[in-house]
């Protein structure tokens, strides 16, 4: 059989996101899987993948450990000899991409999203285009989630070949089925996700604060940034519930009324997905990533990114819909992810591509 290696940054990421299109390679290839953490690699390995641990500093600008990452991967190519890597992330991106193509070995990076390297100005926004563009020079197909990011990869000249835009990582229909409406008169609002500023959290907060006394306000996801004592202030004083990380994510969707998404950028919003897969309303920031995913006062309604007042008006204005009209938006949310994502047509494009990267290396 052919050999597909997959480099991530991530074994949940994989497993919740990918599980699809992994069950798909299995059929037809080897597939080898390398990932920095142990969080779902069992389940990976008993799917038929065979994993690798590669350490990995996920967010450091450490070089030498960045060094290390790319020769591990050049060891990893050499004793594995893969006919197509995909990869996904950052790091994996660019590491993975010069190790492949020095190699020679077909490459589909993916572009989950631009993180803070484009927010920022400097020598590191520099090096890290210039990295992009080096590695990218060979890739066989560069994969985005949204058609805003390989705009700008483009306008920043850092692409050479054929790029594809998806619909994000799609989303699963199956696991996330539609549920019947809560309808509460104080509704609950639900914010999903790595508690760090970028994701919102301190303008979820704010509107925790400010509406504390008309709806109810829950966090589930795990630190990424050490917002510990807001949370447990806020805990304390009555203004929301913080129940940590959860793997049974769809039970939360499910017993929401909304889901906030206050991101500052994303390549596609999982979450928005998810929450509008399971006929759920969502509040999200107008940026791409998620306005591709949320169409506004038809499925949920848009605010300004990193701004608390733009969150609470747009609180406020989802208060004041009467509950038919909040679940109308639930119902539309779900139709819309019937019609554009579907994590199988997500899947069967990955495959196109695949099959052919595998087809042109022999």
């Amino acid at each position: 059989m052919k050999k597909v290696l997959i480099l991530a940054n991530s074994s949940e990421g994989l497993y919740d996101f990918r599980r699809e299109l992994i069950e798909e390679l299995l059929k037809e290839y080897q597939v080898y899987i390398s990932v920095p953490d142990q969080i779902t690699v069992e389940k990976l390995a008993e799917a038929g993948c065979q994993m690798i641990h590669t350490e990995m500093n996920r967010r450091g600008m450490n070089p030498f450990q960045d060094i290390g990452l790319f020769l591990a991967y050049r060891r990893l190519m050499r004793e594995i000899r893969p006919d197509c890597i995909l990869t996904y992330t950052i790091k994996p991106n660019i590491y993975g991409g010069l190790a492949a193509g020095e190699k020679g070995i077909s490459y589909l990076p993916t572009i989950t999203g631009l993180g803070t390297t484009f927010q920022r100005k400097g020598l590191v926004n520099r090096l890290v285009k210039l990295l992009y563009r080096i590695a990218f020079k060979k890739a066989q197909v560069v994969f985005f989630q949204n058609r805003r990011n390989q705009a700008i990869f483009e306008e920043n000249h850092l692409l050479t070949g054929k790029t594809r835009a998806v619909a994000g990582s799609g989303v699963n229909l199956v696991s996330h089925p539609a549920e019947p409406y809560p309808g509460r008169d104080n509704p609950r609002f639900l914010f999903v996700g790595r508690l760090m500023k970028e994701k919102g959290i301190e303008e979820f907060l704010e509107a925790a604060r400010a509406y504390a006394n008309r709806a109810e306000f829950v966090i589930i996801g795990d630190y990424e940034e050490d917002y510990h004592r807001q949370i447990e202030e806020a805990a304390g004083a009555a203004l929301l519930n913080y129940y940590g990380p959860q793997r049974d994510v769809h039970t939360f969707y499910r017993d929401a009324d909304a889901v906030i998404v206050a991101s500052y950028h994303e390549g596609m919003s999982n979450v928005a997905l998810e929450a509008a897969a399971t006929a759920r309303p969502v509040l999200a920031t107008d940026i791409h990533g998620c306005r591709e995913a949320v169409e506004d006062k038809i499925t949920g309604l848009l605010f300004a990114p990193r701004s608390g007042q733009a969150l609470q008006e747009a609180v406020e204005a989802f208060l004041r819909l009467p509950i038919e009209r909040r679940e109308a938006m639930g119902k539309a949310a779900r139709a819309k992810m019937e019609r554009e994502f579907d994590r199988c047509q997500v899947a069967a494009a990955y495959l196109e591509e695949i099959k052919q990267a595998v087809d042109t290396a022999e």
